[in-house]
C-alpha cells in the first residue's frame, strides 16, 4: 500500500508537471521565436510576438521565476526594437540624401520625355487611334500603400518596378530608394505610441537635408553640370517627400511641404540670381534657362507651384539679351575691322545669286550688266545684315517654353533687337568711322553701305513679324529703329570727310612757302596747289556713288575751307610786308582754285555756285591789282556796288603791309616823285578806309 501510494503520488506529481510544462513551453517557444525574428531584423513581426508573449502567453504563468525575468526583458526589448528601427530609419535617410541626385535625374528624365511626347502628340494630326494615357505624377515611385500598415517581410520594399511594356522606359526611383524602413519605423512607433516623437524627428532631420541641399556650390557658375546637379538635388527631395506624403498618413502634411517648397523657392531664386549674374556667356544662359524650364516643369507635375520660377526667367531674359549685345559687340567689330570697303565684285551668276540671298537687293541695271560687275555696296553689308537676322533667331530661343504669348515674345525680340542696332551696331559703325587712320575711301564706301543697310531695315520687319505671327496691322508692335541708327553712322561719316578733308588741304597748305617781298611778276600757280587741286580732283572722282548732296556738300566745304585758309594765309601776322609781285602770284593761285571750281569736280552746281567759295578773295585781289579805290570808296554800303564782300578792315590791313614795303623798300622814294605820290595815295586810301570803319562802328 506504501508502494501504491507513492506510486500515486509520482503520477501526480508527473501529471502536474507535465501541465506545468504544456502551459511552459508555448511561453519559451515564443520567447524563442521573438529572439529569432530580433536577429533576423525582422522587428515588426518581433513586436507582435512580444504583444501576444505579454498579454496573452505570459499572465498564465507569471509565478515563474524565469518567466518574471521575461517581463522585466520586455521594456528592454521594446527599447531595442525602437532603436534597431531608428536606426534603420537614419539609414534610410542617409540613402535618400545620396541618392537625391539620382531621383531628380530621374523625375527629370521622365518629365523631359513626357514634353517631347506632348510636343510630338501637338505637331502630328489627330487620328482615331487610342493614346497613351499620361503617366501618373508619382509613377517614380510606383505604389498602391493605402494605409500605414506594412507589406509581408518579402515585399517590404514596397515600391513596385515601373511598367515596363515601354523598353526605353526612363528607370524608376524605385531602382535606387526602399522606403519600407520609413513605413516599418513609422508603424512600429505608431504601435509603440511614439508616432509624434518620430514625426517631429523625420521632419526635423528633412528640415536640415533640406537645408544642405538648397546651399549652391561656390562654383555652380562655371558649368551647366554645376546647375544641373543642383536642380537634381533639389527635385529628388521634393519627389521623395512629395511621395512620402501621398504613401503615409500624416508622417508629412500640405502644410509643411508648402513650409519647405517656399524656403526652397526663395533660397534657389536667390541662388540663381546671384551665379547667373556670373554668366557671360550666352549659350550658358540659354542653355542655364532651359534647365530652369525643365526644373519648373518637373516640380510643376508634381503639384508644386513655379510662378516665381518663370518671373525670375524673365530677369535672367535682360541678362541673356545683355550677354548677347557683348557677344554680337565683338562679331560686328571682327565684320567691320576685316572688311576691305571695296564694291563686291561679281564674276559669274552663282555668285551674283549667293549675294542677293544673303541680302535683299534689287538692281535692275546692274542685273542687265555683263560679268565682271560689281554691288554698290562691300562685304559687311550682307554679313552685318545676317548677323542681325542671327541675334533674333538668338533672342527667339530665349522666348521658348517661357509660356508668352506672340506679342510678349515680338515685344520682346524687337527691344532687344532696337538694342543691338542703337547701342551695339551704333557703336561699332562710330568707332570706325572715328578711327585715327581711316581714308576718305572707305569712309565714302561706309556711306554707301549705310544707305543700303537703311533700306533693308523693312525687310527686317517683316522677318520679326514672319517668326512671331504678330502683324502690325493688327497688334500695336515696336518699330525697328535701324533707320535712325544707319542714318547718324552715316552723317557721321559724311562729317568725318569734310573733317579729313579740310585736314588734307591743311596739310598741303603748310607747304606753301610764299616770297611775300618778291619783285618778280609770276607766270604759273604755285606747284603745292598744283598737287592739292589734283588730291581734290581725284578724291572728287571717288564721290560718284555717294548720294549727290553728300559730294556737293563736301565740295563745297572744301573750297569754303580753302578760300578761309588762303585768306588767313594772306593776313596773317607774321606776313608784315608783301610786295604787288607777291599778290600777283596769289592771284594766280586763286584763279587755279577758281578754275578748278568752274570745272564742275561734282555734277549738281548751278553755274557759278562753286566759284562764289573763292568770291572775297577774288573781289579783294581785284582791288588791289586794279587799285581801283576810287569805286570802292564811292560805292560802299551799296548792294550793288562791286567790291560788296571786301570788308573795310580786311582791305586795311592788307594796305598797311603794302605800305610798309613802300617805304622800306624804296630807300630813295623821297626823291621819286611817283614813289612819294603813290606813298601819298596809300596814306589818304587808309585814312579814308578808318573813316569807313569808325563811321561803320559808331
Amino acid at each position: 500500500m506504501e508502494e501504491l501510494k507513492q506510486c500515486r503520488l509520482q503520477q501526480r506529481n508527473i501529471s502536474a508537471t507535465v501541465d506545468k510544462l504544456m502551459l511552459c513551453l508555448p511561453v519559451l517557444e515564443m520567447y524563442s521565436k521573438l529572439r529569432d525574428q530580433m536577429k533576423t531584423k525582422r522587428h515588426y513581426p518581433a513586436l507582435k510576438t512580444l504583444e501576444h508573449l505579454e498579454h496573452t502567453y505570459l499572465p498564465q504563468v507569471s509565478h515563474y521565476r524565469f518567466c518574471k525575468v521575461m517581463v522585466d526583458n520586455i521594456p528592454k526589448l521594446r527599447e531595442e526594437i525602437k532603436d534597431v528601427s531608428m536606426s534603420d530609419l537614419k539609414d534610410f535617410l542617409e540613402s535618400i540624401r545620396k541618392h537625391s541626385d539620382k531621383i531628380g535625374e530621374t523625375a527629370m528624365k521622365q518629365a523631359q520625355q513626357q514634353r517631347n511626347l506632348d510636343n510630338i502628340i501637338l505637331q502630328q494630326p489627330r487620328i482615331g487611334s487610342k493614346r497613351k494615357p499620361k503617366k501618373d505624377a508619382y509613377t517614380i515611385f510606383d505604389t498602391e500603400i493605402g494605409s500605414t500598415s506594412p507589406k509581408s517581410e518579402q515585399d517590404s520594399g514596397i515600391l513596385d518596378v515601373e511598367d515596363e511594356e515601354d523598353d526605353e522606359e526612363v528607370p524608376g526611383a524605385q531602382d535606387l530608394v526602399d522606403f519600407s524602413p520609413v513605413y516599418r519605423c513609422l508603424h512600429i512607433y505608431s504601435v509603440l505610441g511614439a508616432r509624434e516623437t518620430f514625426e517631429n524627428y523625420y521632419r526635423k532631420q528633412r528640415r536640415k537635408q533640406a537645408r544642405l541641399v538648397l546651399q549652391p556650390p561656390s562654383n555652380m557658375h562655371e558649368t551647366l553640370d554645376g546647375y544641373r546637379k543642383y536642380f537634381n538635388q533639389i527635385v529628388g527631395f521634393f519627389v521623395v517627400e512629395d511621395h512620402i506624403l501621398h504613401t503615409t498618413q500624416g508622417l508629412v502634411n500640405r502644410a509643411y511641404i508648402d513650409e519647405l517648397w517656399e524656403m526652397a523657392l526663395s533660397k534657389t531664386i536667390a541662388a540663381l540670381r546671384t551665379h547667373s549674374s556670373y554668366c557671360s556667356d550666352p549659350n550658358l544662359v540659354l542653355d542655364l534657362k532651359n534647365l530652369i524650364v525643365l526644373f519648373a516643369d518637373t516640380l510643376q507635375v508634381y503639384g508644386f507651384p513655379v510662378n516665381q520660377l518663370f518671373d525670375m526667367l524673365l530677369e535672367i531674359r535682360d541678362q541673356y539679351s545683355e550677354t548677347l549685345l557683348k557677344k554680337w559687340s565683338g562679331i560686328f567689330r571682327n565684320i567691320l575691322d576685316s572688311d576691305n570697303y571695296s564694291p563686291i565684285p561679281v564674276t559669274s551668276e552663282e555668285i551674283y545669286k549667293k549675294v542677293v540671298g544673303q541680302f535683299p537687293f534689287q538692281d535692275t541695271e546692274l542685273e542687265k550688266q555683263p560679268f565682271p560687275k560689281k554691288f554698290p555696296f562691300s562685304e559687311f553689308v550682307p554679313k552685318v545684315y545676317n548677323q542681325i537676322k542671327e541675334f533674333i533667331y538668338a533672342c527667339l530661343k530665349f522666348s521658348e517654353d517661357l509660356h508668352l504669348s506672340s506679342t510678349e515674345v515680338d515685344d520682346m525680340i524687337r527691344k532687344s533687337t532696337n538694342l543691338l542696332l542703337t547701342r551695339t551696331l551704333s557703336s561699332s559703325l562710330q568707332n570706325v568711322i572715328k578711327r585715327k587712320n581711316i581714308g576718305l575711301t572707305e569712309l565714302v564706301q561706309i556711306i554707301i553701305n549705310t544707305t543700303h543697310l537703311e533700306k533693308s531695315c523693312k525687310y527686317l520687319e517683316e522677318f520679326i513679324t514672319n517668326i512671331t505671327n504678330v502683324l502690325p496691322e493688327i497688334v500695336h508692335t515696336t518699330k525697328l529703329y535701324g533707320t535712325t541708327t544707319f542714318k547718324d553712322a552715316r552723317h557721321a561719316a559724311e562729317e568725318e570727310i569734310y573733317t579729313n578733308l579740310n585736314q588734307k588741304i591743311d596739310q598741303f597748305l603748310q607747304l606753301a612757302d610764299y616770297d611775300w617781298m618778291t619783285g618778280d611778276l609770276g607766270n604759273k600757280a604755285s606747284d603745292y596747289l598744283v598737287d592739292l587741286i589734283a588730291f581734290l580732283r581725284s578724291t572728287f572722282a571717288v564721290f560718284t556713288h555717294l548720294p549727290g548732296k553728300v559730294a556737293q556738300t563736301a565740295c563745297m566745304s572744301a573750297c569754303k575751307h580753302l578760300a578761309t585758309s588762303l585768306m588767313q594765309l594772306l593776313l596773317e601776322a607774321e606776313v608784315r610786308q608783301l610786295t604787288l609781285g607777291a599778290l600777283q602770284q596769289f592771284n594766280l593761285d586763286v584763279r587755279e582754285c577758281e578754275q578748278f571750281a568752274r570745272s564742275g569736280p561734282v555734277p549738281g552746281f548751278q553755274e557759278d555756285t562753286l566759284q562764289l567759295a573763292f568770291i572775297d578773295l577774288r573781289q579783294l585781289l581785284d582791288l588791289f591789282l586794279q587799285w581801283d579805290w576810287s569805286t570802292y570808296l564811292a560805292d560802299y554800303g551799296q548792294p550793288t556796288c562791286k567790291y560788296l564782300r571786301v570788308n573795310p578792315v580786311t582791305a586795311l590791313t592788307l594796305l598797311e603791309k603794302m605800305k610798309d614795303t613802300s617805304r622800306k623798300n624804296n630807300m630813295f622814294a623821297q626823291f621819286r616823285k611817283n614813289e612819294r605820290d603813290k606813298q601819298k595815295l596809300i596814306d589818304t586810301v587808309a585814312k579814308q578806309l578808318r573813316g569807313l570803319i569808325s563811321s561803320h562802328h559808331s
